[in-house]
């Protein structure tokens, strides 16, 4: 791929699909999928004081700081050891995060923040739908991605559940937050001129031509 690796926000809501179209768009542009989660574990791994600190709100089930949050993705990805591009998942999900980003990626900021646009009611059809394997943590979805048999994982045979977080009503309840806190951003990078909105409804694949179409048009005006 010709000029510098890109460096990739995607937004959108729970259920919109970013971290299948995040691993997609990894693949395709050969730069790492990069998310809070895979951030903090490796703060944690590290073993430093900011990954200490880290692990003592996961122990306790709190969630991480804003500060604190922004310190872990700034060593993870503009660190000695970071990245040149990367698809980045989960944040910013603010707009005071979205511009400590910014400040963060000093002159070479990012290439396009995709936004994955799918209505309400089909990110509820979709999380309502995920099914979780209860020993070796297989994910299914019993609309897009069933087990061959109802209720049994493919993989070892042991019963699926449904996460607590993943009933209607605490969707509903995350997507009230989201739309309060992470909406915003939508607003804040068209005023940038960085926002791509992708429509994330149908087939993963199609989706998928949608969002590197969108990237590859931000590219070209780099």
């Amino acid at each position: 791929m010709a000029g510098p690796a890109p460096r990739i926000v995607l937004l959108g809501r729970q259920g919109s699909g970013k971290g299948t179209q995040a691993t997609r768009l990894s693949a395709v542009y050969e730069v790492p999928h990069v998310s809070t989660g895979e951030a903090f574990r490796a703060a944690v791994k590290e073993g430093t004081e900011l990954g200490r600190a880290v692990q003592g709100y996961m122990d306790r089930g709190d969630l991480v700081p804003d500060d604190m949050v922004e310190a872990v993705i700034k060593a993870h990805l503009f660190g000695p050891r970071a990245p040149e591009g990367f698809i980045l998942d989960g944040f910013p999900r603010n707009v005071a995060q979205a511009e400590a980003l910014e400040l963060m990626a000093g002159h070479r900021s990012l290439d396009v923040a995709v936004n994955l646009d799918a209505s309400t009611a089909e990110v509820l059809r979709r999380i309502a739908g995920r099914r979780v394997c209860s020993k070796c943590g297989a994910n299914y979805n019993v609309v897009d991605n069933p087990p061959r048999v109802p209720g049994s994982c493919d993989e070892c045979g042991s019963a699926l559940y449904q996460r607590d977080d993943d009933t209607e009503e605490a969707v509903a309840r995350r997507l009230e937050l989201y739309e309060k806190a992470t909406a915003p951003l939508i607003d804040w990078y068209r005023q940038r001129g960085l926002l791509a909105n992708v429509d994330a409804m149908g087939e993963p694949d199609a989706v998928t031509g949608r969002v590197v179409a969108a990237v590859q048009a931000a590219l070209a005006r780099r």
